[in-house]
């Protein structure tokens, strides 16, 4: 197993989760959630820096079927614009079929989740958005335990 902060980035619509490893590579937990649009590369790259990351997975919602559809045409994009701007951190596209949904599902147990209103389905939303980056990056570090290979496809930087 390689040492070293791995990022997690899970793109959405309109939120990014971020979560991060320790250095060890061993266990994920959550950090942010940045909203999607002007800045947001920016500020993952500010917690690339400021948590030493090695490398960063990028989350790729392939469809059940394993093909590409739109939603993951748009990671890969944002992948290697994120990968231009990190350069030479590696930046890895890996699946994340079903992590949203583990992630709620792991949810709706804790205190916090039932908060009604406005402000409740806000940072409901925040959370399982770092809460699937969370699940998308400790797969990735459990595959890469199992396998001893670095999980995911390497992702080539926009031209």
């Amino acid at each position: 197993m390689r040492n070293g902060v791995r990022l997690a980035v899970d793109p959405g619509n309109a939120r990014i989760g971020i979560a991060r490893s320790d250095p060890s590579g061993t266990l994920a937990t959550p950090v942010e959630t940045i909203r999607r649009g002007a800045g947001d590369l920016d500020r993952i790259v500010a917690l690339v820096l400021e948590y030493e990351a090695r490398e960063v997975v990028v989350g790729y919602p392939a469809s059940l079927s394993g093909a590409e559809g739109a939603a993951a045409r748009s990671a890969r994009s944002f992948a290697r614009a994120l990968a231009r701007k990190l350069a030479p951190v590696p930046v890895r596209l890996v699946d994340e079929r079903l992590t949203t949904v583990t992630a709620q599902n792991q949810l709706r147990a804790g205190a916090s989740y039932g908060k009604r209103g406005a402000q409740g389905g806000r940072a409901r939303r925040s959370v399982i958005d770092q809460a699937a980056a969370t699940v998308l990056l400790q797969s990735a570090l459990d595959a890469e335990r199992r396998t001893e290979q670095p999980p995911g496809e390497l992702v080539e930087e926009d031209p």
